[in-house]
Parts: structure tokens; sequence; C-alpha cells
């Protein structure tokens, strides 16, 4: 229980800060949130990634509007019942019937009084970063009146946008080193992310899922860093980690995820039950954040530029997988049902490489019954033909624009 004085305190203190702050670089995702639509709206991504600034550049399209992070220390004895408290204190500030929620994961049973909201006929807009405490409360209360959204780190375009420069092959390779967080890109500090990182192992993880060995938990992370774009298996994480069960494994990839720090996908295959006995590949959502993992990392520049298609391609809510039969394909990207795309990715396509990589593409496209295929590249262009099947060879840069 918290005191209306002390959440009035909050209060002020948030609406004058930001009264003050800039409006930031413009994410794209805002021009995709329709504020009429009477759904809940939630924001959910990786800590840092910009919610809180997208969340603000929502509220400032309409006026006037309810604002409260739930980020501040000084909320943190705020329970459910305290929302009729602030209520009050809404009520007294201005009349809107629309409401903006910044990290509100932070307040067990918080989805009682969004339904409450919602029911009222209120417009409420809410951000957090974790995705399976925002999964499993939705699903249970507010089943059908919420549309998801999943914020990430910069996009090429919007890192353009916030460095002012024009796209090209020079600084997209500053991109795919820096990646897309904020503060990194402002600052070029590098303990920027291992903060972050630090942060999420400790606040995310370790003391939400009660683990006992943070060090163990620290150090695979940091190995997950350093083979993103690898196939990995639980067992064998078992044991070089010494955690004795492939289950425990298994669960802490998740915590991962959940984290928005890494993503698995799936071996393609027409049959699930062969998807989920395939070992998974493993990607980490910063290029950035995971070159600083591992300083090693920036010297394969293929598995990065492969790292930031699959992140592209989860922006864009692609279901994705890779494929591996006598050859190997990057990405299969399927939609409802069908296979959209199917790409393999290659930093620089020569002599030595170039049937592998052909090879594994046609395969790939010959098996999905796919007749055009990509192979993006750091800065090639071509249009290549083989077996009857297309492919178009083209800038990972001049495809992200797109």
């Amino acid at each position: 229980m918290i005191l209306e004085s002390q959440i009035k305190e909050v209060l002020d203190y948030q609406r004058d800060y930001i009264g003050q702050l800039p409006p930031g670089t413009p994410r794209e995702i805002i021009k995709d949130i329709d504020l009429a639509d009477n759904h809940i709206k939630i924001l959910t991504g990786i800590r840092r990634c910009g919610k809180s600034t997208a969340l603000l550049q929502l509220a400032n399209k309409q006026q006037p509007f309810h604002f409260l992070s739930f980020e501040d220390p000084r909320l943190s004895p705020f329970e459910v019942n305290d929302f009729f408290k602030l209520e009050k204190l809404f009520e007294q500030h201005c009349e809107s019937d629309l409401y903006f929620f910044d990290e509100i994961q932070n307040v067990e049973g918080w989805e009682q009084y969004v339904r409450v909201l919602h029911d009222k006929k209120k417009r409420v807009i809410v951000t957090g970063s974790n995705a399976k405490i925002l999964s499993k409360e939705l699903g249970t209360s507010l089943t059908g009146r919420q549309i998801s959204w999943e914020v990430f780190p910069f996009s090429y375009t919007e890192y353009l946008a916030h460095t002012n420069q024009n796209s090209g092959a020079d600084n997209f390779y500053d991109y795919l080193l820096q990646g897309g967080f904020p503060e990194y890109i402002n600052s070029k500090n590098r303990d920027v992310l291992l903060n972050l990182y630090n942060d999420l192992i400790y606040r995310d993880i370790v003391v939400r899922h009660g683990l006992r060995n943070p060090k163990v938990v620290k150090e695979l992370g940091v190995f997950l860093a350093t083979n993103a774009g690898k196939e990995f298996s639980f067992n064998n994480l078992a044991k070089m980690f010494d955690l004795g069960s492939s289950n425990t494994v298994a669960s802490y990839v998740s915590y991962f995820e959940d984290a928005y720090l890494f993503f698995t996908i799936s071996r393609f295959s027409f049959s699930l039950k062969q998807q989920t006995k395939n070992p998974k590949k493993i990607y980490g959502i910063d290029t950035g954040l995971i070159t600083n993992l591992s300083m090693s990392f920036s010297k394969d520049r293929g598995r990065l530029l492969e790292n930031m298609v699959f992140i592209h391609l989860l922006r864009k809510r692609k279901k994705i997988f890779y494929f591996r039969q006598k050859g190997e394909c990057d990405f299969i990207v399927t939609n409802n049902g069908g296979v959209e795309m199917v790409v393999q990715v290659c930093y620089d396509l020569n002599g030595d490489n170039f049937d592998r990589e052909i090879n594994g593409l046609i395969e790939a496209m010959e098996t999905t019954s796919t007749k055009n295929g990509f192979i993006l590249t750091y800065n090639q262009k071509d249009n290549l033909e083989k077996n009857g099947k297309k492919i178009t060879v083209k800038p990972v840069w001049e495809w992200m624009m797109e």
C-alpha cells in the first residue's frame, strides 16, 4: 500500500520531467497504432530499447492524457488497490479517457484495473519488459481485449534518422557493429551495454525466477551471444555448464527469451513433431550487444549480418525457421502456413563460398517449392538463375530500407 500523497509526489515529478523531454527519434511502430481503437494496447520489449519514448510519442499525438511510469522506485509499495487513489489524482488534474502506464508489470494484479478501465470505455496503452508475465496475465483477464506490439532497438532507418545520415554501406557497417540501443549509439560507451546485460540477468532472470547461481546464468548468456547464429542442444549446454538436466537449460533459455535478450528458431520441417526434436538456433536481440559481450564475435561479420537480418524479420512480425538437409539455408519465412521468403545471408559472396551458398539456397527453394530466393550480402548486387530458380543478390542495407 502507498499513501495518496506519495503517489501525487511522483505524478507531479513525472509530469514536470516528461514536459521537458525532447520528443526523441520517431519510432516506426507509432504509425501502426490507432489510438481511436478501443483495444488495450501492449508494448513489450527489452529494457532500454525505447518503449518509454514510444509511449510518450503516442501520448503526445493526443492531448490531454494520463501517464504514470512504474519504474520510479518510490512506487515500489504500489498495489493494485492503489490504482483507485491514482484515478482520483488523475481526475483532479484533467479530464481524459486516455491512460498510459509504463512498465506496468511491476504492479501485481495490474490487469484487473486495466480491465475495469476498458469496461468503462477508456483507452489504455501500457508497456512491459517481460513477455511471459504479460502473455500469462493477458491470457487470463484480457482475452480478446488487447493488441500487442514488440518494440525493438532502432531499425536501420531509425538509426539513420537518429544520427541524421543517409543510407549507405559505410554507415550501415557502423550500425552493424553498434546495434540499435539509443543510449549506446549516443555514448559509444561499452559499459552502457554491459550494464544493461547485467541488469537483465539479475532483475529479469535471477531475481524474478529465484535462481541461486547468477554466475552460471551470466556465463550461459555470454556463451549464447558468442554462438549467435549457430545450432545448439539443451543436452550439450547442460553438460557444458554442469546444470544436470536439459530441462534446467531449457528453462534458462526460456527466461532469456522472456526478457527479449535471445530468440530461438526451429529447423524447418513439414512435421511439427520433427521440428520439436531437431536442434534450435539462437540469435541475440541486438548486434551491438552481442558484439560487446563477445569481443571476438565482431570478426565473424557473416554471422553478425545474419543476426541483423533475423531481427529485421522479427521486427516485421515474420515466422522464421532455418533449413538444413544436405545443405544449409539461413531463413525460411512463412506466412499463414505458406512460404513467403527463402533467404541466405552471406557477408561476401566469392569463389570460396559460392557453390555452398547457392546450393543450400536452391535445395531450400526446391524443398519448399519456392521460385524466387534471396542472398543478402554486405554490399553486393546481382541476379542469378539456376535450375529454373531466380536468385536476387542484394545488400542487406538496401533490403532493410524497402
